[in-house]
């Protein structure tokens, strides 16, 4: 398991280990019009020049490093077979496999994955050891400089997954080859039947032998390294705060505004990758006076990690933050891992909303400055 909480950068607090596999620094060259007397851009080499605008306003050019985030290619291996490809910010792999495994219904508790390895792709022989039969053959028949070229643009990972006997039947019915694009959760199905899952054994209205077939988290105490760049703030006490969250979904206490905000404002100040390039997405959570953040390219990716990481410690969360909107492939997620409330930044979609409202899910969005929004019928 990776050691996320190890050497932080003295400046931002992102681990400097994680900064390097997270980011790139590419050549870059800003524009920008500014006021005839604004004071000159500090840093970098400019050059100044007139506009043929109305105003005449300078023109100024800096040239500097930019600071990106990687798109790695992961492909998950389950019980030797090829079944997706995630585009996803090389990190907390381990949580993001699980959390993409119990959001797909392949896996219904963390004790059905037995055993896990993560490979990082460096070099053809790397490729032709992974890939497929069919494709290491193709791999094989192209000029390896063609390939190399590409892993020299290309980052990618193989995670190989081992689950139980049962679980394989699901994987055998349910099996797809997914190329997932970083903005959808959804991309690569191959019927509506899964964008459109009845998720009733998972609703806070389930009736008890409907629930029987779904999990229950039972409210532990854990004892793990923060899971990204958490940090405490007891200060956060929306509710009496004494180290445990809500044990039922049913209770169903909506976060207040005041609580909420101060979540927000955690966020921002603790989203490191996000700070570098701004180009992440986030889903965080707070659990026993720590602040709980995942970051990812893609937002169903965070979740999924944030997903993974309650299922290895057995948590009960009372609610997450995404700094997305709310569409309905997080809603399946939330509903799916029994979460009362899922909270964004943006707002939700339509189809989130009446998701959410059917299983029982709260739903809140458009978490700025000094607001948020409550939705359904029942807020």
């Amino acid at each position: 398991m990776e050691n996320t909480a190890a050497h932080f950068d003295s400046q931002i607090g992102v681990p400097a280990e994680l900064q390097r596999r997270l980011t790139r620094e590419h050549s870059a060259q800003m524009h920008r019009f500014t006021r005839s007397d604004e004071a000159s851009i500090g840093g970098g080499s400019c050059v100044s020049s007139r506009t043929p605008t109305k105003d005449a306003q300078p023109l100024q050019i800096e040239t500097h490093l930019a600071t990106l985030a990687v798109e790695a290619a992961v492909a998950l291996v389950i019980n030797g077979i090829h079944y997706a490809v995630l585009m996803a910010s090389p990190a907390q792999l381990e949580h993001l496999a699980l959390g993409f495994l119990y959001s797909e219904g392949l896996i219904q508790h963390s004790g059905e994955l037995l055993d896990w390895e993560i490979t990082a792709i460096k070099s053809v022989e790397d490729l032709q050891a992974f890939a497929p039969a069919n494709e290491s053959r193709l791999i094989e028949s192209q000029a390896a400089v063609n390939w190399a070229h590409l892993l020299s643009d290309y980052e990618a990972y193989v995670v190989t997954l081992v689950l139980n006997q049962r679980c394989h039947q699901r994987i055998l019915a349910q099996r797809r080859q997914l190329a997932g694009r970083t903005g959808c959760g959804m991309c690569g199905m191959t019927g509506l039947q899964q964008a459109l899952p009845d998720l009733s054994a998972y609703s806070r209205y389930a009736t008890s032998d409907e629930a029987s077939s779904s999990p229950n988290y039972s409210v532990q105490p854990v004892s793990v390294e923060q899971a990204a760049y958490g940090r405490g703030d007891n200060a956060i006490n929306g509710r009496a705060d004494n180290g445990s969250p809500n044990s039922s979904a049913d209770k169903q206490t909506r976060p207040n505004l005041e609580q909420l905000l101060q979540i927000r404002a955690l966020i921002e100040s603790t989203q490191a990758t996000h700070q570098l390039t701004g180009a992440v997405h986030a889903a965080a959570t707070w659990y026993q006076g720590e602040l709980y953040l995942f970051e990812d390219v893609g937002r169903h990716n965070a979740l999924d990690k944030l997903i993974g990481w309650q299922l290895r410690n057995q948590v009960a969360l009372e609610f997450v933050v995404m700094t997305s909107r709310l569409s309905i492939e997080l809603v399946q997620k939330a509903v799916r891992c029994r979460l009362p409330w899922l909270v964004g930044m943006s707002a939700p979609t339509s189809t989130a909303v009446r998701v959410a409202q059917r299983y029982g899910l709260g739903l809140a969005g458009f978490l700025r400055d000094n607001r948020v929004t409550y939705y359904g019928d029942n807020v």
